[in-house]
């Protein structure tokens, strides 16, 4: 709980202690705040810019580290310049940023995406055109880039996954498939020394027969699992 300022410095150095400690920090989903303004992306990039939240997080990733951001947590990774650059800070009016989807509201269904580069740890173990269904939860989810980023993060190999349409497997603007109207259908990209990832979807939300009515192939997105076996240098 952090209503009085001393809590927010308690939380603060507690952040540190673990961050310091750990192989891969991960930022989730979730809300504070009443998720407004902008979502709860904003108030995490704000904890993320902490001078010495920034300094753990740089250490972090100088020991080759991992960094994971999902729905809320990619937004925050987006905001705060971890995502594309790979460090804090970096962001101008040219950087991309999630804005909301484009039927103005919260979006709550499942999408197919495929594999568009395996280039870091957390993609490992997939193949370029591997499809997975994944849950999706948000109301400001739509990645927005300009034309000439956009070519760079293809071309650098950092758009991680994008939206398809499941039944020709082919990547759409359209809606539902592409639930909130991102831009070049992305669903994920990856900083590009490949060690932090970031992505919409919630590949946490998987448990088998979780789901009615949807078949279990291709439901399992196995990035925590990439991410142990590179630490264990397999």
């Amino acid at each position: 709980c952090n209503l009085r300022s001393e809590d927010i410095f308690r939380s603060i150095e507690e952040m540190k202690k673990n961050i310091s400690e750990c192989h891969i920090f991960a930022l989730c989903g979730g809300f504070s705040a009443g998720d407004e303004p902008d979502g709860s992306g904003k108030f995490m990039a704000n904890v993320l810019n902490n001078k010495e939240i920034a300094e753990e997080i740089h250490k972090l990733l100088d020991r080759g580290g991992l960094i994971l951001g999902i729905c809320n947590g990619f937004q925050a990774l987006v905001k705060s310049g971890l995502l594309p650059y790979g460090h804090l800070g970096m962001v101008t009016r040219e950087s991309p940023t999630l804005f909301r989807n484009d039927i103005n509201r919260h979006v709550s269904q499942m999408v197919t995406t495929r594999v568009s580069t395996t280039n870091s740890p957390w993609l490992s173990g997939f193949k370029v055109g591997d499809l997975h269904t994944i849950a999706v939860s948000h109301g400001e989810g739509k990645f927005v880039v300009n034309g000439d980023l956009a070519r760079e993060l293809f071309a650098n190999g950092q758009v991680a996954f994008q939206y398809v349409d499941p039944i020709d497997e082919e990547v759409t603007m359209e809606s539902p498939y592409n639930p909130n109207g991102s831009y070049y259908a992305i669903e994920g990209i990856i900083s590009r020394n490949g060690q932090i990832l970031g992505k919409m979807g919630h590949t946490e939300r998987y448990e088998r027969n979780l789901f009615k009515n949807i078949p279990d192939d291709g439901l399992e997105q196995p990035l925590f699992d990439n991410a142990v076996r590179y630490f264990r240098g397999e």
